[in-house]
């Protein structure tokens, strides 16, 4: 019996961005990379804290992202914290802008993974979450749980 395979791998999450920002859209977008830079995100070598995205001359490109150097990379490996270019449709870009020209919308990454053996990056419209309404989210996460649980011992 042959095995379902998924076609997405996730490689990298950016896990505080759903606590900091309330999350209005998302969008998949390639990223421009080399080949280095590829081999040390399949190794799990990637971090997307505290990076974001900006929209510069109809291009779109992602700040701040950090790629470690591949081991055997030697002369070939770039900059770990370079601005790379993602690929979008125009009318995508466009889309993106008129959002982060409001006040208080930034563009950041929510994952990368790879689909199809190439890396792409789940990009969210986001604006950011006062810290009342992080500690709302968190007590009603805490609510929840034990609604759980209670729901739980009933129908043992």
């Amino acid at each position: 019996m042959a095995k379902s395979k998924s076609n997405n791998k996730t490689l990298a999450e950016n896990r505080k961005a759903r606590h900091d920002y309330f999350i209005e859209e998302t969008i998949e977008a390639g990223i421009e990379l080399v080949g280095t830079e590829v081999k040390s995100i399949r190794e799990g070598k990637s971090n997307l804290k505290d990076s974001y995205g900006e929209i510069r001359n109809g291009e779109i490109f992602i700040r701040n992202m950090h790629i470690s150097p591949y081991d055997k990379g030697n002369i070939f490996n770039r900059d770990p914290l370079r601005d790379r270019k993602l690929l979008l449709h125009k009318r995508e870009i466009m889309k993106l802008d008129g959002y982060t020209s409001q006040q208080g919308y930034t563009i950041i990454p929510l994952s990368l993974y790879l689909k199809h053996g190439r890396v792409k990056v789940n990009l969210a419209v986001a604006k950011g979450k006062k810290n009342y309404d992080k500690r709302n989210t968190l007590l009603e996460k805490a609510a929840k749980r034990d609604i759980e649980r209670q729901m739980k011992q009933k129908y043992r």
